[in-house]
C-alpha cells in the first residue's frame, strides 16, 4: 500500500491546503504502468478533516486488493458549498482538485470510473457533487449524511454558529443548487446521466429522520436509491462498517492478493 500526503495551493480557495491519498500498489504491477485506476473521493464530515478517515476507519485496509486511488480532500466546515463569506470550496472540490488528481495521480478521467462517498456533511457533499454534476460520477455514497439542509437550520444557532457565513443571513433553501430534494427532481425529468446512489444511517442516528425524508422523496419521483438502515448511531463504529458495505457495493476491481 501507498499512502501520500500531498500539500499544495489551491487556486480556487487562494489557500495552501493538502489531501491524504492512498491506493494499492498492486495495481500498477499488475495492470502495467499506462493503467488508470478509478477515483473514489472519500469526504469528512462537519468536525474532521483529510485525516478523519484514515485516523478512524482502516480505508487503507480495506483498498488493498482493490483497484481504485482513494482521495481526502480538507474542506473544513464549508459543507462543500461555495460559501456565502467567498471560499468557492464546491468549485474546489467539483472542478479543480479531479484536475489535479488527474495530473499527478494518474486517476481516469471517464465518468464510470469516477466516484464520490461522505459521511454526516461529506454524505450531503457527495450526493450534491454527483447529482450536480451527474456527467462526471457514476456512483455517489452517502453515510449519516445531512440530507435534509432544512431539517438542520432549525438547529443551526447552537449547532452550527457559522451557518450565515456559509448559506448566508436568509438560508432559502428549497428548490436552488444546496437543495438535494430539487436536485433529485430536476435531474430524474432531465435526460441527463442518473448516478447511482448509495444510503445508509443508523437507526439510532439523529439524523435517521432525515434520511427517512431523502429516502421517501426518492422513492415518489422513483429515483433510484440502494438503501440500508441497522443499528447505529452517528458514530465512527458504523461508518468503519458501512464504507465496507460501500466498497463492496462500487465496481471496483479485485486485484490478486
Amino acid at each position: 500500500m501507498a499512502l501520500l500526503n500531498f500539500k499544495f495551493f489551491s487556486e480556487t480557495l487562494r489557500l495552501a491546503t493538502e489531501v491524504n491519498v492512498v491506493f494499492s500498489q498492486k495495481a500498477k504491477r499488475l495492470l502495467g504502468n499506462d493503467h488508470q485506476s478509478p477515483v473514489l473521493y472519500l469526504l469528512h464530515g462537519l468536525s474532521d478533516n483529510h485525516t478523519a478517515w484514515l485516523r478512524k476507519s482502516s480505508i487503507e485496509r480495506y483498498v488493498e486488493n482493490l483497484d481504485v486511488i482513494v482521495v481526502m480532500p480538507d474542506v473544513h466546515r464549508s459543507f462543500y458549498r461555495n460559501t456565502h463569506s467567498g471560499y468557492r470550496y464546491f468549485d474546489y472540490i467539483a472542478s479543480e482538485l479531479p484536475e489535479i488528481c488527474k495530473a499527478y495521480f494518474g486517476v481516469s478521467n471517464e465518468r464510470e470510473q469516477n466516484f464520490v462517498a461522505g459521511l454526516s456533511m461529506g454524505g450531503y457533499g457527495s450526493f450534491k457533487l454527483a447529482l450536480s454534476h451527474p456527467e462526471r460520477y457514476a456512483a455517489a455514497a452517502s453515510f449519516s449524511g445531512a440530507l435534509d439542509l432544512s431539517a438542520l437550520a432549525e438547529h443551526r444557532d447552537e449547532s452550527y454558529p457559522e451557518w450565515p457565513h456559509i448559506f448566508g443571513p436568509d438560508n432559502p433553501f428549497t428548490d436552488t443548487e444546496d437543495d438535494l430534494f430539487h436536485l433529485t427532481t430536476t435531474l430524474v425529468n432531465s435526460g441527463r446521466p442518473i448516478p447511482k446512489l448509495f444510503q445508509s444511517c443508523g437507526t439510532e442516528d439523529y439524523l435517521y429522520p432525515a434520511n427517512r425524508n431523502f429516502l421517501r422523496h426518492c422513492r415518489s419521483i422513483n429515483f433510484p436509491v440502494e438503501f440500508r438502515e441497522g443499528p447505529g448511531a452517528h458514530e465512527w463504529s458504523y461508518w468503519d462498517s458501512q464504507i465496507q458495505e460501500a466498497l463492496r457495493w462500487f465496481p471496483f476491481e479485485t486485484l490478486e492478493k
